[in-house]
Order: structure tokens, then sequence, then C-alpha cells
């Protein structure tokens, strides 16, 4: 805290002076406080830094919000904002105006152009915060994005363009993920990750901490498994065939149990390898049945399993538990089994925080956690001073032996205070507790408003009435966050907002948040917590010995220091294996981090490159170098190469056959020789692909690279999963598992690597057949077509003997009369000769046509674009048309025009949108690629440049996203 106030003075003195510049800025107009944005974008420009503007920059963004908002921010909000702006975080207290207070380095960091992530916790808070923050940022000349879940692409990579762009955490780790799969630049949507400032940073930056983003994709269907491991659960004794850790939350079989096991499945050992997975589908039974709480860890809503915010008390739509967890809890509720997915992409809120240039966040409560967010973030917890003293009265816990005895003495102090006048918020840690407190509520007929999973649409509503005068709100957890609770004058008369916790909490801080709900900016108000030896806390760090001597005191309470500080003890050692955990994950994520970025790196690389020769020349080498390894052997002590088994294998496969022999790696290294191999391999490859437009080549390498690259990664991610749930055994041989699974991992990604590469050059060796050789000879023959003259008459004698009508006229028709002719007249040589003359002369006639259509296209082409879309607009059509819309508007059109140069004008524009029309059919062409025996094995759509069509990608972001709890 000695810290801290040192740091609050320094940043005091910067405040005073951007106070001191109150009299300066107010006297500007409007139009010149929006001028302030370029000039500090111009000195940034010129060399100033961020730090150098910051006084005036903050100076202007006060006098906006005052213009906008009618808020002038207090000494203590720019305190706060001179945190945000360093990187740290902010612990200010609730209703000290943090909204407010995010304002000031959301603007100065947005001058730099490189943006501004503004996170919430929820969808509701960014819409808010955009809106209310918006209108000032809008008056300054700054640009604001709002990111949501169901936003299309381009409307996401617009928000991202803006200076300042608000959004939740999830769907900005989502983005991110969904970044790395696309398969071109302008398909992301994202740009490089500048400042993030996140609200409510100890939820997102700890609680959700636990959480891995995870897209998921394809299917495993096991659902007769998930049924028979819920069955066998729920004929287990709770007594005496499993044992439970109430403390870590862990289920065992005992020994009773695993012969149950042994007999309801037919099997002779469990702990055989190959029941591996059964083992593993009971244990996420036994969790789900025995563990797993409804309306406390999940809800069933329309037939679903949703999972409840531990730490908030909100539903959490789109998330599921992972590694089969879920389809467990799917199981024992009886609704529909989900297929199992794999993982296709993956990152937890940790690294993905720690990929920022800078990042800062704001809380009411995050003191107590500030040793995590040094080790994880880098970023230091300041306390922030209020802007009034607190008068709140902290009351001490009450101690109750019986969850009843605790709920009947509350009501009781619930009528007491609600009859002085005085707001009540009752705060409860699941559903399940809320639904308890109102069931008394209800038998008391107290009149209350519920906020819990099941109703947190209404939740800001709610809380905003929360403050009038005998009301009372039953919330859970921290239900209503970033919504403040306002009293009205009568309330604060008759001693303000009365908190009531029905038990502690996991952590300390979730306490500290309950009773910040109270005594908000000079505000009276007071804050009690009912504590039972039934609590879930109590029975977890309690002895039963303890438990029992409470009992006796029936309907009592204690009061005791000593026990209240038992209690903060028990928190305090949660508090450690909950960070504990969450370093574990980290740990164990650093790895795949580090492996991720890499991956990433090489895939922003590719999409980057104009030509990916030098990339597909490592690969070259990469594969090289691993088939001479292959083909190495231990003679005598030494490693030496078999030559003849190493030409054997890349002979005709990666190089021409016979352009290597045995001659050409005499006296040479293996990297020479690796060398040598990689420079035949790419002109075996050029020889192959020379017949190939160069805009097609290009695309094809990318997406095969790409394709080749995700698969293999999405397959390690899953591999180095599998990997980390088993190597905790290694401990067993006196190892230590992280060790173990660095070194493991590190050897999974390198063979990845020369999978990939290897993959990607059989691919795209398999996708040419042509093979040109030296003493190929190429002819070329200039036929010389020959003139028919014709008339009208002619033409119509020739249409009526073949039986077609002069408006079927067109080459489909005619050839496919020719066909019938020939086969008629097959024995009739002169009758065959006259048809095969009559066709040469419409065939002409065919061609003359065509010569004149094309003539129109490029008197087509060479209208203005103005003239072009006048006529577009003329017969209501879109930018892209066919002949048969032209055709359609047309008819409409003719209808309705009365003079003949109307008619006249209409034929000729008809004709040059029918023109159009065809050059937009003829533009839209086809490759196709063929395997050695001539099988079809790829058609790509490409556009006029010759790239492969926008409809012929398969993008991988189509997979459905869910958030996985790991």
């Amino acid at each position: 805290m000695a810290r801290d106030k040192s740091i609050i003075k320094k940043h005091g003195k910067i405040a005073d002076e951007i106070i001191s510049l109150e009299s300066v800025y107010e006297k500007l107009s409007d139009s010149d406080l929006a001028k302030k944005t370029q000039e500090f974008r111009e000195r940034l420009e010129k060399g100033e830094t961020l730090d150098d503007l910051l006084v005036e920059a903050f100076a202007v963004v006060r006098e906006a919000a005052f213009r906008v908002l009618k808020l002038k921010a207090y000494k203590v909000q720019l305190i706060g904002a001179i945190i945000l702006h360093q990187g740290d975080i902010a612990e200010m207290r609730t209703g000290e105006g943090k909204t407010l207070t995010g304002l000031f380095p959301a603007y100065l960091n947005a001058l730099s152009g490189l943006g501004v992530h503004v996170v919430t916790v929820n969808e509701y808070l960014s819409q808010r915060d955009s809106e209310i923050n918006g209108s000032v940022y809008n008056i300054l000349g700054l640009t604001v994005g709002l990111n949501g879940r169901d936003l299309s692409k381009e409307q996401k990579r617009f928000a991202y363009a803006q200076d300042i762009t608000y959004t939740t955490n999830s769907e900005l780790g989502f983005d991110y993920l969904r970044d790395n799969m696309v398969y071109r630049l302008d398909q992301k949507v994202q740009r490089k990750l500048n400042f993030a400032i996140i609200d409510e940073a100890d939820s997102i930056l700890i609680d959700e901490a636990r959480t891995p983003l995870i897209i998921s994709g394809g299917s495993q269907n096991r659902i007769n498994l998930y049924k028979a491991a819920d069955s066998f659960a729920k004929t287990l004794d709770q007594k005496t065939d499993i044992e439970m850790d109430l403390e870590s939350k862990q289920v065992y079989l005992t020994e009773s149990g695993i012969k149950k096991a042994h007999k309801f499945f037919s099997i002779e050992n469990l702990f055989d390898f190959r029941n591996t997975e059964l083992f593993h589908l009971i244990m996420n039974a036994l969790k789900a049945l025995f563990t797993f709480k409804l309306e406390v860890e999940y809800t069933v809503q329309d037939s679903e399993i949703i999972l409840i915010d531990q730490f908030t008390g909100r539903t959490m739509p789109g998330r599921a538990y992972s590694d089969g967890l879920q389809q467990a809890l799917q199981a024992k509720e009886g609704v529909e089994i989900e297929d199992e997915t794999t993982t296709l992409a993956t990152i937890t809120y940790q690294n993905f925080y720690r990929l920022y240039s800078k990042l800062s966040g704001m809380t009411g409560t995050a003191k107590t956690e500030e040793e995590e967010f040094l080790k994880i973030y880098n970023t230091r917890v300041i306390v922030c001073p209020t802007n009034k003293p607190i008068i709140r009265v902290d009351e001490p816990d009450l101690t109750f032996g019986t969850i009843n005895a605790k709920l009947k003495h509350l009501v009781r102090d619930l009528e007491e205070v609600t009859q002085a006048g005085r707001p009540v918020l009752i705060g409860t840690t699941s559903v399940e507790s809320s639904e308890q407190v109102a069931h008394y509520l209800q038998k008391a007929n107290l009149k209350f408003e519920m906020i819990n999973a099941k109703n947190h649409h209404r939740e800001a509503e709610i809380v905003e009435k929360a403050g009038q005068v005998g009301s009372i709100t039953l919330a859970t957890n921290m239900a209503g966050r970033g919504t403040d609770i306002k009293l009205s004058d009568e309330a604060k008369a008759n001693g303000g907002l009365f908190v009531m916790g029905i038990e502690r909490n996991e952590a300390r801080r979730i306490d500290n948040q309950l009773r910040g709900r109270a005594g908000r900016q000079g505000d009276p108000g007071t804050s009690r917590f009912y504590i039972s030896m039934e609590d879930e806390l109590m029975v977890r760090f309690s002895s039963p010995k303890l438990r029992q001597m409470f009992l006796k005191l029936g309907d009592d309470h204690i009061k005791s220091k000593l026990f209240t500080r038992a209690i903060t003890n028990a928190q305090k050692k949660l508090e450690g294996l909950n960070f504990d955990q969450r370093k574990n994950v980290l740990d164990y994520d650093n790895i795949l981090s580090q492996q991720r970025e890499a991956i990433y790196a090489q895939r922003d690389s590719i999409l980057e490159q104009e030509s990916l020769k030098v990339v597909l020349s490592r690969f070259h080498y990469t594969i090289a170098f691993e088939i001479v390894e292959r083909n190495s052997e231990l003679v005598r002590g030494e490693r030496t190469i078999n030559i003849p088994l190493l030409i054997q294998e890349i002979d005709g496969k990666f190089v021409f056959e016979g352009s290597l022999t045995e001659v050409d790696f005499i006296g040479l290294e293996k990297q020479e020789i690796a060398k040598k191999i990689s420079e035949k391999m790419m002109e075996h490859y050029l020889n192959k692909s020379s017949s190939v437009p160069h805009e097609v080549i290009s695309e094809m390498e990318r997406r095969t690279i790409l394709q080749t690259l995700d698969y293999h990664w999405q397959k390690h991610i899953n591999l180095t999963q599998k990997l980390r749930s088993g190597i905790y055994l290694q401990q067993y041989a006196q190892n230590n598992p992280l060790h173990e699974y660095v070194e493991e991992s590190a050897k999974l990604f390198n063979k990845m690597k020369v999978m990939i590469a290897e993959e990607t050059i059989i691919k795209l060796n398999g996708s040419f057949v042509r093979e040109m050789k030296m003493d190929e000879d190429i002819n070329f023959v200039d036929l010389q077509p020959k003139t028919v003259n014709i008339t009208d008459k002619d033409i119509d004698d020739i249409l009526k003997e073949w039986d077609i009508p002069k408006e079927n006229f067109g080459r489909t028709a005619v050839e496919k009369r020719l066909k019938e002719l020939q086969k008629q007249f097959k024995k009739d040589k002169d009758q065959l000769e006259k048809v095969n003359f009559q066709f040469a002369v419409l065939d002409g006639l065919m061609k003359k046509l065509d010569e004149m259509f094309a003539q129109q296209n490029k008197q087509a082409a060479e209208l203005s674009f103005e003239a072009v879309e006048k006529i577009t607009k003329k017969f209501n059509l879109d930018k892209t048309f066919t002949k048969e819309q032209v055709k359609e508007s047309f008819d409409k059109l003719i209808k309705e025009a009365e003079k003949d140069e109307e008619k006249t004008s209409l034929l000729i524009e008809t004709q040059i949108l029918m023109a159009i029309a065809t050059q937009f059919e003829s533009n839209q062409k086809e490759f196709t690629i063929t395997d050695e025996e001539g099988n079809v094995k790829k058609v790509f759509k490409t556009n006029p440049d010759g790239s492969i069509s926008e409809d012929d990608i398969e993008d991988t972001e189509q997979v459905q996203t869910k958030t996985k709890l790991g």
C-alpha cells in the first residue's frame, strides 16, 4: 500500500495539471475542440509520444465529456485513467465512475491509429458503454465500433477498423482464432492487437482464466457409451461404492465400485489399457452425477444444458465443458446427447491477452489477486482513493448451525430493516441458494425482485430500482455488475442500502464486491454475512466434529472475530488452490502457445507472399533431409547413408527418374546431399506445373499448404491434449511431468512440421500429370477457313427443310438436328453430302453472328461506366445480372413503350446488356485437376484474373464454435 500511495501522489500532480487547463478548453467551440484530435496526431507524427500529449489530451476529453454527458471527471477518475494508460490495473470502488474513467486512456491511445479494444463481460455492457462514450468520441472526431457475436465478417471487420472498438472478452478471442483459420488475408477481421482496456478485469483475467477458448469441429459418436456410463453411475451406492474428496471435488471408485463396474460392463480389469476410454467415460459420469449440481453449475433450458458462471450467476449460452464432460451431463439429465467434437483451434485467456502490446484493466476488487496479475500479466494493481470517504458499516458475520436457522434469522432481520425504510440487496452464491431464500421470503409474505440465471435478461432493470425505499432484491452473486444501485434521497436518509450475504464465497474479492454495492460515492450503507455450518465452504474446510458442536446452538448464532478470521484463511487457501490451477493451465499452455505463435506466423507469411516458391523450396529441403535421415544406418558404430535405397525412395516420386545417380552423391555430407535432392525436387515440380496458369498455380499452392498445415496443426493440438491428460503418471517414475511434456510436445511438433512439408509436396505433385520431355516437338497447324456467300432465302429454306423454327435457331438446335439427319441418311451418300453442305452454310452464318455479337460486346465495353449504370438502373437490374433477367426486364419495358424511338432505343440497350451478361457468364471459368489416371480430383471456379473464386473457398470458419471449459 505504501507503494500505491507514492504512485497515487505522483499521478495526483498530473491530475491537478489536467484540471488546471479547464479554463482554457471551456472557451473553445465544439469544432475547435474536435480539431485538437488532428493536432495531436500531427504532433505524434513529428516525434512526440503519447505521454507528452497526456495532460492536454485528457483535458480535451474532460471538457468534451462535460459538454456531451454533463459529467466532469473527478481527480480520482483522472488518476485511474493515468493508471490505465500506463498498463496497470486500477482498483476503483463501485460507483466511482469506471465507465467515464475508461474514456481518457482509450482516446489518448487511439490517436496512434493502431486501435484500442475496450473489453466487457457481456454484450449489454459493450453496447451501453459504446453508446455513452461513443457520443464523446464522435464530437472529438474518433470512430467507434461495436463487435458482437451475431455480426457478419464484413460487420466485424468494420468494427475492428474503427479507432476504438467495444467487444466482449470471448468474442475477441474467438475472432483471433478464426482469423488464423482463413485462406486469404482479406478474410481476416482483426488488426494487430495493440491496447486493451478490460472492464471488470478480475472477472475476465482471473475468473475466466481457467476457461480455454476452443473452436471445435468434426464429430465422434459415442452416445450409447455415455448412456451406459450414466446408467452404471446411477446404480452405485454413494456410501459404499465411491469416495469423494469435497475439497478438490474429485470422485473415485472403491473396491466394491470397481467390482460392480466389472460386472456391469462384463470386463475383467477396468484398468487394462484397452479399457482406458471406458474408464474415462465412467469418471466423467461419476463427476457429473455426484459433484455437479443442477441450478448451481448448470441449468436445463429448452432441453439443453446451459452452464452457469460460478462467479456472476449468469448463464453462458454457447459454452460447453470439454473432454466428454458435457455429454456426461446431458446423459445425466436425459436431454439429447451431442456428438463429441475435436479441437480445431484453442487458446487460454492468459496467453491471448498477453499478445497485446499494452494491457490494462479496471475493477472494484483486485488487490487480493495482485500476485497473479504480476506473475501472469506483468501488471500492477493500484488502489485508487475514493472521491468521498466510505461511511458504510461492515458488520461481523453471524454464524449458525444450520441453513434453516440462518434463513429464519435473515427473514426477521429483513422485516426489521425494510420497516425502517431501507432498501436491501441479498447476495447468494447459486441459483439453487437464491430459490431457497426466495421460498422463505414468500412464506413470510415479503415482496421482492429476483435476479438469477433464469431471468438475467431483466438484470439491469431490476438493479436500477434496487435503491428505492423498502425494496428487496435477491441476486445471484455479482449479478448486476456494471450497473449502479442509485439510492433515492429518502433511502439515503433512512440509512442507505443494506447488503446481506447468504454465505461466504470462494474468493474474498467476491465478498468485497458484494459489500461494495452499498456505500457508493459516500452514501450510507451496511453489510453483513449470514453463515451456516452447512454452507459448501464450511463443509469443505471444517471438521465434522466442529459442525456437530454448532448444531447445539439451535436457532441461535455466534459473532466471533476468531471464527471470521478462520473463514478468511479458508478463502485464502481456496484462492491459492485456484491460482495453482490457473498457473498449471498456463504452464502447459505456454508450450502450446510458443508453437501456436510459430504456426500462426507461418500462416500469415503464406497469406502475404505473392510467390510461394521460397516456402516450397524450404519444404523440399525438409523432406530431402528427412529422407536422408530415414536411409541412414549404423555400420560399425558410424552412421552411413544407404544411397541405393535413398535413390529408390525419391526416383519418379519426388525427382525425375534417373536424374540422380550414386555418382552424384560421392564425397557429400548429409546437408549437401539434402540440398542437391531438394534442387532436383524443385526442377521436377516446376516442370510438372509449367502448363498451369500462374494465377491458378499460386492459389492452388496457397490453398494446399494452408489446408495441410491446418489439418496437421489440429491433429497436433488433439495429440498434445491426450499427452497432457496422461503425463501426470510420469511423477510415479520420479520424473517432472511438465519437463516430460515439454520434451514430448517438442518431438511431436518437429514431426508435424516434416509431415506438413511431405504431404504438401506429394499433394501438389499429384495435382499435375503433364511432364515435358526434352526431345518433344510441338507442331503448329494454320487452318484457313472457307467463305460461303448465302442469302436470307437460302437460310429460310434450310431451316424449313431441317424443321427448325426461326425463334429456336442457335448452335445447340442446329448441331442436335445435324446428328439426327446424319443418322437418318447414314446409308444415302448423296443426301448425307447435302446435309453436311447445309450445315456448313448454317455454321458460317452462326460464326458471322458470333463475330457481330463479339463486336457488340466490344461496344458495350467501350461505354462509359456512367452510361452502363444508367441503362442498368433503367432496366432495374443489380450490378451483376443474367440474360434471363435482361429479357424479363425488356418484356416489361417494351409493353410500356409507346413511341417507335423508345422501342428502338430499348432494343439497342437490350443488346448491350445481353453482351454484358454474356461477359459475366464467361468470366467465371473452371480449372480442373486430374490424377495420373485422368480422374477428376478437384474443379476450381476461377475469377477473370485467374484466381480461385470466393464461392469455391472451403472456409473452416463455418464450423460451429463453442467456448469449452477445460
